[in-house]
């Protein structure tokens, strides 16, 4: 009777693993998806990473040749740092490889996500490229962002993706001068959303520049208290991250829906 107990126990902790394992790659297809609908995408370029559960040096990704609006969770392929398909069908770019497995080993992130999206990228493409805390949703960014000002070209090797995350260091987020930006997160809701937040400060810093006004910066007393949770805050910033997530999900279902096929 204890054994039968226990076989059914360590079965009931297995199916929890592959549903957790499962949920992963519905969310991933879904964020893919979305980055489509939030024009953040190049297509089948670019790379959004989850390292899956449990696992070491393995990593979820959509294989290159898939169009990331068509992409599925049962599409996703599974890499190592050495390039290596470990299950599905497909490979993974060398760039994607080269940046995102070195990424998740150094910083131990669960979720890298990797674009040239547009507001972001025109930052990264001047001179001063530091992003500035002139607004609420700017200041939620500070001392998150480290910045890599000396592109390398195309990261073909891994030893260039050990580069990134030493840049990176205990930060969430890389721009990367001349070529785009990196987005890291605990979890894939905590990643698109910051992702989503960042483009649209990065739009309004590169409007408010063009009309050649002086930048309003915010004070540091300010840019703490913005960052300082209310106690009486009924929505926590991780409750929150669900919350948006959970609400992307249903925007796919509605415009492209049958990621989680």
């Amino acid at each position: 009777m204890s054994q039968s107990k226990c076989m059914t126990e360590k079965q009931m902790s297995d199916a929890a693993k592959d549903d957790s394992v499962q949920q992963v790659k519905v969310d991933l297809a879904a964020c893919l998806r979305m980055a489509v609908l939030d024009d953040f995408h190049e297509g089948i370029d670019n790379h959004f990473t989850v390292a899956v559960p449990g696992r070491t040096d393995q990593y979820f990704v959509l294989p290159f040749g898939r169009h990331w609006s068509e992409a599925r969770a049962s599409d996703l392929i599974v890499f190592n740092e050495a390039g290596e398909t470990l299950e599905g069908a497909g490979v993974v770019e060398l760039t994607a490889q080269c940046i995102h497995a070195p990424l998740h080993r150094v910083s131990g992130k669960n979720v890298v996500l990797h674009t040239h999206q547009n507001w972001a990228l025109t930052l990264n493409m001047l001179s001063d490229n530091r992003l500035r805390y002139t607004s609420q949703t700017a200041a939620f960014f500070y001392n998150q962002i480290a910045y890599d000002d000396d592109y390398q070209g195309l990261a073909c090797s891994v030893e260039e993706g050990e580069r990134l995350a030493a840049c990176l260091g205990d930060k969430s987020i890389l721009f990367m001068k001349n070529h785009g930006i990196v987005v890291t997160g605990d979890n894939i809701a905590q990643a698109y959303r910051r992702m989503y937040k960042l483009e649209r400060v990065c739009r309004a810093q590169i409007l408010a520049m063009s009309t050649g006004q002086p930048l309003a910066e915010l004070s540091q007393l300010v840019i703490d208290r913005v960052n300082t949770p209310s106690p009486n805050d009924r929505h926590p910033k991780a409750l929150r991250e669900h919350l948006y997530f959970e609400a992307v999900k249903r925007i796919v279902d509605r415009e492209l829906p049958g990621y989680a096929d």
